[in-house]
């Protein structure tokens, strides 16, 4: 079965991906067009916090010409984990049986989405993974592929887990993983918000699965990583780690 003809598993019910914009007007045109060329039935949430290049406006278009289309207005640009739980919540007041992410500006191919459904009947959260056997980074600059890398990798020691990519935004739930994950206090704004979703999916004991993809850097538009993103992420994951060293070491002297 080719990228192009796959479908999303009909056991798993509707899908919705949700698509985070600020300035993607260039971009997001593009993107939903390809997926619904790979997964004709998939629907997409375009969540837009109030972009001034019109994003928005192209957006309330797109949703006008196809019912496969929905958009989201938010008033001010809170961060990308603000605008995805809002996605989330939208999706499941409606009932879709799994609600994905994926990035507006092209970094991630529509035509794999089918590599995350179809991992899904066997797991609660899949990751796109740009980090194990299969996957890649393509056009990437070398900064910002080491930053990744070393942040999945500190993650990773950090919170006691072998996923190998913990900050990458290719991603598919179940609705009844997120429906636990008590959206309402996640206060994660930035890229920290991928780690705090896996961190919680994990703690609860949920199935977290990889499958190979390809990241492919922006053509259009400029990234929205800055120094204040990292810097959250660092601080929340090293918080995460120290509680979860003082809850073994408090289980171990419990013990005896």
């Amino acid at each position: 079965m080719t990228d192009q003809q796959a479908q999303p598993d009909q056991e798993l019910g509707p899908v919705l991906v949700v698509i985070p914009t600020y300035n993607e007007r260039d971009n997001i045109g593009k993107i939903v067009k390809r997926l619904h060329a790979a997964l004709p039935k998939t629907h997409v949430l375009v969540v837009d916090d109030g972009s001034p290049d019109g994003t928005g406006q192209l957006a309330d278009e797109m949703a006008a010409a196809d019912e496969r289309v929905h958009v989201l207005h938010r008033t001010e640009k809170a961060g990308l984990g603000a605008a995805y739980i809002a996605g989330f919540n939208w999706g499941l007041e409606r009932d879709y049986g799994v609600i994905c992410e994926m990035d507006a500006d092209g970094s991630h191919a529509p035509e794999q989405l089918h590599r995350l459904l179809d991992a899904l009947p066997k797991a609660d959260l899949v990751l796109g993974s740009r980090y194990v056997p299969g996957g890649s980074v393509v056009n990437w600059p070398k900064h910002r592929e080491f930053l990744s890398r070393g942040g999945s990798l500190y993650s990773r020691i950090a919170l006691g887990t072998n996923l190998r990519d913990m900050t990458g935004g290719y991603r598919a739930f179940r609705a009844d993983t997120l429906r636990k994950l008590k959206l309402s206090t996640v206060a994660s704004a930035g890229y920290c918000f991928q780690i705090d979703l896996l961190w919680r999916t994990l703690e609860l004991g949920f199935k977290v699965v990889e499958v190979p993809i390809t990241f492919q850097e922006r053509e259009f538009g400029e990234s929205k990583m800055s120094g204040n993103i990292v810097r959250e992420a660092l601080v929340r994951v090293t918080k995460w780690g120290l509680r979860r060293r003082y809850t073994q070491v408090k289980g171990l002297f419990g013990a005896k």
